[in-house]
């Protein structure tokens, strides 16, 4: 099947993936990538809290166009003031931004006045800011708080829109696409920002939106249980979330578009990192977002809704009809071979005998006329697949008296 016939199918919803029967498999993907950010959380000790979060002073710079900004020589500059331990993230090459802990004014100026020279710059063209850890801490709160109400008013609303299943599942993949965002930050060691923390809040909603989607399509398909033959819940819910798989990819292509572009030209290009500090919780949680819908929220109900006893007898009535199917086969078909097969043929003139393939006596030299050892009139008849006989000679037709005037 080309590409081509690929992207065909998957426009027109003529999928068939079988997203559903293999379970394990996504579970295991999941609890395996959730595990190394527990790891990369444990190895570093935490994570990299911002300035925000702990307190401090920070110096943000933008060195002139000879002078080459490392992060040793920014730390030789700090370690001449007793800051050698000092937060230093390096921005393309020519921009650092340096956290250190508070300060006295005095200090302060004294360390952007080196900045400053280390740079080639005026001290005005240094950024400082002296931040408590109190504001950080009050945004961490509401934060929680902002979670917690989110979650109870999403289970109530799925519980009445559709049931509690579907609620407890897409809880579920939601806090799947929080952990596994965390985690990437535990790992890569990024900076944990306020923005970071908004970041976490907004994919919330996408991930949510894409595990209704699929949810309602499974509603709507729901009926059709009973009435088509062999139909299982998992067999239904796998139908549905091909139906929906077109609309989930074509709604993350359009929304990672932008938050592609804060990466690569606002954190890469133009050195912006609180764009980067957003754009990567964004990008994550969007990416994690669609994979949950479909490889957590769905796999999970159907888990919880195949152990119901109305889902459960269609599966076990579902399956005799495949054991019986496979153990008498079809009804009626075609025989196994119903061509004549032609052997052997003796000679006419010698009574020699002769292959089936060959033309003439290898005895006498005489022509041969290859015989059938079964003849058609041979077989018995058969009735086919689409109902007519086969073997079978038509019946000669009488002819038609004409009527006298």
């Amino acid at each position: 099947m080309g590409l081509g016939s690929r992207f065909s199918d998957l426009y027109h919803e003529r999928t068939n993936y079988q997203f559903m029967y293999r379970k394990w498999r996504w579970a295991l993907l999941s609890g395996t990538a959730i595990l190394a950010g527990v790891l990369g959380f444990v190895v570093h000790g935490g994570f990299n809290l911002g300035i925000d979060f702990e307190g401090g002073t920070s110096w943000e710079f933008t060195a002139s166009q000879n002078v080459d900004v490392s992060s040793a020589g920014v730390r030789d500059v700090m370690r001449s003031f007793g800051l050698a331990d000092s937060k230093i993230i390096i921005v393309n090459g020519d921009g650092a931004r340096v956290q250190a802990e508070s300060l006295p004014l005095a200090k302060q100026a004294e360390i952007t006045q080196a900045l400053a020279d280390y740079g080639g710059i005026a001290a005005e063209e240094v950024s400082v800011s002296d931040v408590g850890p109190t504001w950080g801490k009050r945004v961490s709160q509401k934060a929680l708080q902002a979670l917690i109400v989110f979650f109870v008013v999403i289970a109530i609303y799925l519980s009445l829109r559709f049931e509690w299943k579907m609620a407890a599942g897409a809880i579920v993949a939601v806090t799947h696409d929080i952990l596994i965002t965390v985690g990437v930050y535990a790992i890569t060691g990024f900076e944990v920002t306020p923005a970071t923390v908004i970041a976490f809040l907004t994919i919330l909603g996408f991930s949510l939106y894409d595990t209704v989607v699929v949810f309602d399509k499974v509603k709507e398909n729901e009926p059709l249980l009973g009435t088509a033959k062999g139909l299982t819940y998992t067999a239904m819910v796998n139908r549905s979330t091909n139906q929906v798989l077109a609309r989930s990819l074509n709604t993350s292509l359009v929304a990672l578009m932008p938050v592609v572009s804060l990466l690569v030209v606002g954190s890469w290009l133009m050195g912006a990192l609180s764009l980067r500090d957003f754009g990567l919780a964004l990008f994550v949680g969007l990416v994690t977002g669609v994979y949950s819908s479909i490889f957590v929220a769905t796999p999970l109900l159907v888990w919880w809704r195949e152990r119901e006893p109305r889902m459960r007898t269609l599966h076990e009535r579902a399956v005799a009809q495949a054991a019986r199917l496979e153990a008498t086969g079809p009804p009626m078909g075609p025989p196994a071979d119903p061509t004549p097969r032609v052997e052997e043929v003796s000679c006419p003139s010698c009574g020699a005998t002769a292959n089936r393939s060959a033309r003439f006596c290898p005895k006498c030299g005489a022509p041969l006329a290859a015989k059938s050892s079964v003849s058609p009139s041979d077989l018995p008849p058969v009735r086919r697949a689409d109902g007519a006989m086969a073997n079978v000679a038509p019946r000669a037709r009488r002819p038609r008296r004409r009527k006298r005037r």
